[in-house]
């Protein structure tokens, strides 16, 4: 009888948010920031959650590793050091500025990684035992996460379909907001309105 893989579902939530200006993980749709939209598409989909990156009041966090400031690798190569630590066999990733997110990711993604979504390279499947890997890839110098998916070969997973797109710009966000119907939701200055409140 198979053993079901149990995995750790990784927000990756570290960026610096230069071209949005401000805090976008925050920002809003529908009245719901961009991290809790995240939150609730992936939480179902996995044994349990971590934020990676930020600190936060409303859910589990971890600290990007060795440091801050080294991109979606320091996140991620956090998250496989915390599911080595707490006993899960991979790492499902997913950044917080994709909005929707498909709520049938991780079957998409399937059993056996590393795998990542063709276009959006941050959602992806990491086995948990690549984690000291990363750590030498990290300290080589190397910092895209296109190095790291070379490095692995790891298996495309085709999403042309889903249609998914950042949100890395207040324009990204407010077409988004129309496109969702919801452009009421723009503050009174025609720009997206944010939600200030701690993660």
């Amino acid at each position: 009888m198979a053993i079901e893989m149990r995995r750790l579902g990784a927000l990756i939530a570290g960026g610096a948010s230069r071209r949005f200006g401000s805090d976008k993980a925050l920002a809003t749709i529908g009245g719901v920031s961009l991290i809790e939209h995240a939150r609730g598409a992936l939480e179902a989909q996995v044994d349990e959650l971590v934020l990676c990156g930020r600190p936060s009041h409303r859910m589990r966090w971890i600290s990007d590793c060795p440091a801050p400031g080294l991109g979606p690798l320091g996140g991620l190569n956090a998250a496989l050091a915390d599911a080595r630590a707490r006993g899960y066999e991979a790492v499902v990733t997913v950044p917080v500025d994709v909005f929707p997110l498909p709520l049938d990711l991780v079957d998409r993604l399937g059993s056996s990684g590393p795998c990542v979504f063709a276009t959006q390279h941050l959602i992806g499947l990491w086995p948990a035992d690549l984690g000291p890997r990363l750590d030498l890839h990290i300290l080589s110098g190397c910092r895209s996460l296109r190095s790291w998916i070379g490095a692995t070969n790891a298996r495309i997973v085709d999403d042309a379909r889903l249609g998914l797109s950042n949100i890395n710009t207040r324009a990204d966000l407010a077409a988004m907001l129309a496109l969702s119907g919801l452009s009421k939701s723009a503050s009174s200055n025609g720009l997206p309105s944010l939600d200030g409140a701690s993660v």
